[in-house]
């Protein structure tokens, strides 16, 4: 405790800036400082963009229909599937990537991957990038579930190969709290992910517009990445969700939504892209979840990192015990906070203003005395919450998930 209260009084002006930078964060009005260097007006995650799974299914794949159909939708982007797992698809070549950007449209590339090569699919999607992908898009789902030293194996050997600064984006399940064995905290973490894209597909879900953009931004801005919506086009929903959707992507600061995908969108679910606006949203009410004594999952991980780097080292174990509300007490008296001994809205701000600190779960420890050293748990190549099942599937899965 002192030594945190010292960090602080030593700060000065520095905490006053990070207090206001948080601030905004929270609202969604400022990209993270991991994106910093990557300029808006080149960001191929600004603006619209159109996934697209199989080439041949969208405009016969011919890159000046996809052309043409982008330019009278509105659409900037489009994100084409380049591998499957080990596999790397034949359709993501540098002459198809050159065509659609001879067409005036940003390329990304998007891989389904599984963790059970996460290297191999590292190389796949390093490969994408090598072709010409304007950034790279990791669709990650239940495979990945508990699976942590796989993720960080994978983002480890993809960042060696593509560089620390490149657009890097994960599209994961939109409910945080619906997964808590997901290793969101890694894919979203330390030098990994850029951008946040959850899938919030509301009509497979079976709820509002309204209600998967609250779920969702509740607990996906906790991790401090600029989210980019990705909206549903299959199952033809009604143009007025495609609509409210666009509006409520604006309110909440978002620069750009997604949509899934090219070959599955209806003719009016196309126009409802480029439909006007007639009505506007006001801007949400910052608020964040509650989490007390018995929670377990990866938000408890991502509080255990932060309060690592506040200066209280609690095990990174995905528990939310006695050890770890015994330090978030002395981090909210540090910080004169109600000391309520849970994580609530007085708490997750300041919380969040300390840079979270690493976990090296790619590298498990031989014994559980090394483990316990490095703040891991129980084992070190994962926390002990990834054992945990998800609470729900709020999407139906599909083959392949995206793809």
């Amino acid at each position: 405790m002192e030594r945190t209260v010292g960090r602080i009084q030593r700060s000065g002006t520095r905490w006053v800036a990070a207090s206001a930078a948080c601030a905004c964060l929270a609202l969604g009005l400022l990209a993270p400082t991991a994106d910093a260097a990557i300029k808006s007006a080149s960001n191929p995650l600004d603006g619209t963009g159109m996934w697209i799974w199989i080439t041949g299914r969208s405009s016969g794949g011919s890159s000046s229909a996809i052309g043409a159909m982008a330019r009278r939708y509105g659409v900037r982007a489009v994100y084409v599937k380049s591998s499957d797992g080990q596999n790397m698809w034949s359709q993501f070549t540098s002459s198809y990537v050159g065509a659609l950007k001879s067409q005036g449209l940003k390329v990304c590339a998007w891989q389904y991957v599984y963790g059970k090569k996460p290297e191999v699919e590292a190389r796949l999607g390093a490969t994408a990038v090598q072709r010409g992908a304007d950034c790279l898009i990791i669709d990650a789902e239940s495979e990945y579930e508990g699976r942590y030293a796989q993720a960080a194996r994978y983002i480890r050997t993809l960042r060696a190969r593509i560089g620390p600064s490149y657009p890097l984006a994960v599209a994961p399940f939109p409910y945080v709290d619906y997964h808590p064995s997901f290793p969101y905290s890694v894919f979203l973490g330390p030098g990994a992910a850029q951008y946040d894209v959850p899938q919030m597909y509301w009509k497979a879900i079976g709820t509002s517009v309204d209600r998967v953009f609250a779920h969702t931004y509740l607990y996906n801005r906790l991790y401090g990445r600029r989210i980019y919506p990705l909206g549903q086009l299959y199952e033809n929903p009604t143009p007025s969700s495609i609509l409210r959707f666009r509006t409520l992507a604006t309110a909440y600061g978002a620069t750009g939504v997604n949509w899934w995908d090219w070959q599955e969108t209806a003719l009016r679910g196309w126009r409802a892209l480029v439909a006007p606006l007639t009505t506007g949203a006001s801007a949400p009410r910052v608020t964040y979840p509650t989490l007390r004594r018995g929670a377990r999952g990866d938000l408890v991980v991502w509080a255990q990192q932060h309060l690592r780097s506040a200066g209280f080292p609690v095990k990174v174990d995905g528990g939310f015990g006695a050890k770890t509300r015994t330090a978030l007490l002395g981090f909210q008296a540090a910080l004169a906070l109600p000391q309520t001994g849970a994580l609530d809205a007085a708490t997750w701000p300041a919380l969040l203003r300390f840079a979270a600190t690493s976990v090296n779960w790619a590298h498990p420890a031989t014994s559980r005395s090394a483990a316990t050293a490095a703040g891991a748990g129980t084992t070190a190549d994962r926390p002990a919450s990834a054992g945990l099942p998800a609470r729900a599937r709020e999407i139906p899965p599909k083959q392949h998930g995206l793809g």
